[in-house]
């Protein structure tokens, strides 16, 4: 087992208090190895082995339509006699109403509760209901570029090449783990994706008209990154002589945000200083999914630099959003507590135009400002602009 410390850093501050620790991501990004982390934690700090309780809810290993209340008991029954137990209940949101049982065990047992899902329903308004102010969520991704490093550590190859792996096989652990070709590394990455689809997606939402859900999904994969609404999927579709409503879209896009496929990124007004509710971009949970569904393509590499900072600036805790300021577009501005940031991202800096830099330099404040590029030869310092190389954007703090 790699260690992910960063995960474990996040869960610290929460250990052992009536708070339920909610770890969400997308399906094979690491969450049961994470547990198996804390599991070792809770053994370093004396907690004995039979109070910590590990359930797995997944499909295989549970009773077909377990209910809450069974879950609740069987529980129950497994700390009788213990004084203090640790819960750590995997891929929960495979039971109906757990968030009533989670609730029940908060309440009436000592008892430090962590759970895993992949869907964000677990943060539904049923939660809010049951949980208001008594959970906290530690969102999880795909291994980080500084991760991906660690699971690679016996490769005999430069950090460069790594990097040029990490950008073409993404970082879903179980990818980083082998040593493998593209159309097998690909392949894992595909079966992945469509058991998120057809589990999470397909069979949760009762959707009958599969192929048009499928094409929806390419059109949003195809344009990762890009601005698109969807009316224009809509329009789009109708070209191709395919009718579906834009109320559908809407619903896909939604399911698609709740299993953690695709992440939005709403656009932020400088000037006016406010969230725009229109025109917002979505990036994927990994590259990877873009390769394996469309095919490994070089000309993606600009949209794919993007989703990988924007993952990036998610991991460190900022809000991200694109910038406006006029006509002017920023890629990134991410936000966190009192901090602000400004990311731009290019694979090199254009001959005949000063776009990265210049729309930075028009932004009249003192927050630190980047350009994030892939060519060496590109790095330095502009008018206190950074420019800096992706591989030391991803393994240097940010300052």
């Amino acid at each position: 087992m790699i260690d992910r410390p960063e995960y474990i850093n996040a869960v610290k501050p929460f250990m052992g208090k009536p708070l339920v620790k909610i770890l969400a991501g997308i399906r094979r990004s690491g969450k049961s190895t994470i547990f198996e982390m804390l599991k070792l934690e809770m053994l370093k700090r004396k907690i004995p082995e039979d109070a910590i309780i590990h359930k797995r809810y997944t499909e295989m290993d549970i009773p077909q339509n377990i209910t809450a209340k069974q879950m609740f008991e069987e529980l129950k029954a497994a700390m009788e006699g213990k004084d203090h137990c640790v819960l750590l209940l995997d891929e929960i949101q495979e039971v109906r109403d757990w968030e009533k049982a989670v609730n029940a065990l908060l309440e009436g047992t000592d008892a430090d509760i962590y759970v895993t899902g992949s869907n964000s329903k677990l943060m539904s308004s049923e939660i809010s209901t049951y949980l208001t102010g008594r959970y906290v969520l530690i969102p999880v991704y795909p291994l980080s570029f500084k991760e991906y490093l660690t699971f690679k550590n016996k490769s005999t190859l430069s950090q460069n090449e790594l990097l040029g792996e990490y950008i073409r096989f993404g970082g879903f652990p179980i990818v980083a783990l082998g040593d493998y070709e593209a159309s097998s590394a690909y392949q894992i990455v595909e079966d992945i994706y469509h058991t998120v689809i057809s589990r999470d997606i397909v069979k949760r939402h009762r959707i009958n008209k599969q192929d048009l859900f499928d094409r929806v999904v390419k059109f949003i994969i195809e344009n990762m990154g890009k601005t698109f609404s969807a009316n224009s999927i809509s329009q789009f579709l109708k070209s191709e002589h395919r009718k579906v409503s834009v109320e559908s879209i809407y619903n896909y896009i939604r399911w698609l945000e709740q299993a953690f496929i695709i992440y939005p990124c709403q656009r932020y007004d400088l000037q006016g200083k406010s969230v725009l509710k229109t025109q917002e971009k979505y990036y994927l949970a990994d590259c990877s999914l873009k390769y394996a569904l469309l095919g490994y393509n070089r000309k993606m590499l600009d949209g794919v630099l993007e989703n990988i900072v924007f993952l990036e600036l998610k991991r460190r805790g900022y809000d991200v959003f694109v910038g406006k300021n006029g006509t002017k577009e920023i890629d990134f501005i991410a936000l966190r507590r009192d901090e602000k940031v400004y990311v731009q991202v290019c694979v090199q800096l254009p001959e005949n135009s000063d776009r990265e830099i210049g729309n930075l330099m028009e932004i009249r404040d003192h927050y630190p400002k980047f350009v994030v590029t892939m060519n060496p030869l590109d790095t330095g310092i502009e008018n206190g602009i950074r420019i800096v190389h992706l591989k030391d954007f991803l393994l240097e703090d940010i300052k």
